[in-house]
């Protein structure tokens, strides 16, 4: 359908506008990337001139795959579960991984980056819902771990991310959205040398209750694009 995608994003930023007024927030305080796994290239184009230039990819290689194809001031953000085999085909690649989850990984994004003598900006995955099936620090573990990374020179730590639970329970889903910005509360005391500037968390069943309670990035797709085929 001609303009299906244009219209998609008119309608959620809306949206977004209007839950952000609603909850006492700016209009620009929320910014929103799009989800683009399984996306054709033609469909990514669509949104690219409807004004969006943040895609966010789960898998390193649909990126390598899809950004030479595209308009190259498309800002890219790594946002799925990173192996660390992946780690050199992704560094240069992606403006912000938004899902670093593990010390271990820190490392080998620290050591890759000093490689290509680059600064890799970073949000630190949070599993803020319990669930086993996540990836992400335990919020427990969440200040040593960053002072285990005060230490790296090519890691910027830019802010937290998180995924909320799967269910249709808003209450639960609020609970874990409030722990992510507790956590960055608790990390801005801890840290305030770091940039936490950034809270990624919302989808596309979540992310008005997300706005309540203080994303800065949205992560959306099937809003967008519609069911993935």
């Amino acid at each position: 359908m001609p303009q299906e995608i244009e219209n998609n994003i008119k309608r959620l930023k809306q949206e977004i506008e209007s839950v952000a007024v609603k909850s006492g927030r700016q209009r620009d305080s929320v910014r929103l990337v799009l989800v683009t796994k399984t996306v054709s290239q033609e469909r990514l184009f669509e949104a690219y001139e409807a004004g969006e230039r943040n895609f966010g990819e789960n898998r390193v290689q649909e990126i390598l795959a899809k950004k030479p194809l595209l308009p190259q001031n498309i800002r890219w953000h790594f946002i799925g579960h990173l192996q660390t085999n992946k780690v050199k085909e992704i560094i240069g690649q992606a403006v912000l991984i938004q899902s670093l989850d593990s010390v271990h990984l820190a490392k080998e994004l620290e050591k890759a980056s000093g490689k290509l003598n680059l600064i890799t900006e970073v949000l630190l995955q949070v599993n803020t819902s319990g669930e086993a099936a996540k990836f992400g620090f335990k919020p427990e573990e969440l200040e040593d771990a960053v002072g285990e990374m005060t230490r790296f020179s090519h890691l910027k730590i830019r802010g937290l991310m998180t995924i909320g639970p799967l269910t249709d329970d808003d209450k639960k889903i609020r609970e874990s959205f409030v722990l992510l910005r507790n956590l960055r509360k608790k990390m801005k005391a801890s840290y305030p040398d770091l940039d936490w500037s950034e809270l990624s968390m919302g989808m596309s069943e979540d992310y008005r209750i997300a706005i309540e309670e203080g994303a800065t990035i949205l992560r959306i797709g099937r809003a967008v694009f519609g069911e993935r085929k």
